[in-house]
C-alpha cells in the first residue's frame, strides 16, 4: 500500500488529486471539515479497508489526463479569494433560487408519490438564507480581513464561527441526502425531477469544494499571503 497516499491529510489529497473528492465522498470521508485527518486516521475511525480508498485514489492519478484542477495551496490569499467569489458565492446564488423552483414544481406535481421528496423546497430555501447569510460574513468581514494582510491565526473568531457553519451547512447537506435516495432518481422520474437531481448533485459537489477550498488552504493560515 502507497504510504505517500496513506499519510497524507485529506485536505492534501483532494487538493493535489483530480477526481479524489469523488473517491473521498463515495467512502464518506469527511475532506471539508475534517481534512487535517491523514487519510490513515479516517479510515481507521470508520472501519474502511485503507488499501482499497488507496488503490481507487491511485486509479484516479494512474487514469489521470492532464486536466487536473488548479492546486490553490500556492496561490495568494486575494487570488483565492477571487476564485471562491466568483467560482462558488456567485454560483450558489444562481444555483438555489432555480432548485427551489424545481423542487416546488416535483412536490406540487408529484407529492403524492411514496419517493417523492416532500418537503425538499423548504429544505432548499432554509440552506439559501444560511448559505447567503454565511456568504455576506465572509465577504464583508472576513475576506477583507485577510486581504488587507492579516494573517487568519489572528481573526480566531470570525474563522471559529464560519468553520462551526461549514458543519452546519455539511449536515443539510446529509438532511438533503436522505430526502432524495442519496439524490437517486426514481426510474419513472419526469425529466424535471431528473433535472433536479442533476442540479441538486452539482449544488453538493461544488459546496464540498468550496468548504475544502477555506477549510484546509484559506483558513489554514500557515503559509498564506496577500
Amino acid at each position: 500500500m502507497s504510504t505517500a497516499l496513506i499519510d497524507q491529510t485529506l485536505g492534501s489529497i483532494v487538493s493535489s488529486l483530480a477526481g479524489a473528492t469523488r473517491v473521498l465522498r463515495h467512502y464518506q470521508l469527511d475532506f471539508c471539515c475534517a481534512g487535517n485527518q491523514s487519510l490513515a486516521q479516517a479510515t481507521a475511525q470508520r472501519e474502511l479497508d485503507a488499501e482499497q480508498v488507496v488503490l481507487a485514489l491511485e486509479a484516479l492519478d494512474a487514469n489521470a489526463d492532464g486536466n487536473a484542477e488548479i492546486d490553490w495551496r500556492g496561490a495568494s490569499s486575494n487570488t483565492l479569494i477571487e476564485h471562491i467569489c466568483r467560482r462558488f458565492h456567485d454560483r450558489h446564488r444562481q444555483q438555489l433560487p432555480e432548485l427551489i423552483r424545481l423542487a416546488t414544481r416535483v412536490e406540487q406535481v408529484h407529492g403524492s408519490r411514496p419517493e417523492c421528496p416532500n418537503g425538499l423546497a423548504e429544505h432548499l430555501w432554509n440552506m439559501q438564507q444560511e448559505l447567503e447569510s454565511h456568504m455576506l460574513k465572509e465577504e464583508q468581514i472576513l475576506f477583507p480581513m485577510l486581504q488587507r494582510g492579516i494573517p487568519a491565526e489572528q481573526v480566531h473568531g470570525p474563522l471559529s464561527v464560519l468553520r462551526y457553519e461549514h458543519e452546519q451547512h455539511l449536515a443539510t447537506l446529509q438532511a438533503l441526502a436522505t430526502l432524495t435516495q442519496d439524490i437517486t432518481a426514481p426510474a419513472q422520474a419526469c425529466n424535471t425531477w431528473r433535472a433536479l437531481y442533476r442540479g441538486l448533485e452539482e449544488l453538493r459537489d461544488d459546496l464540498m469544494q468550496h468548504i475544502h477550498l477555506e477549510n484546509n488552504i484559506l483558513f489554514a493560515g500557515d503559509t498564506r499571503h496577500p
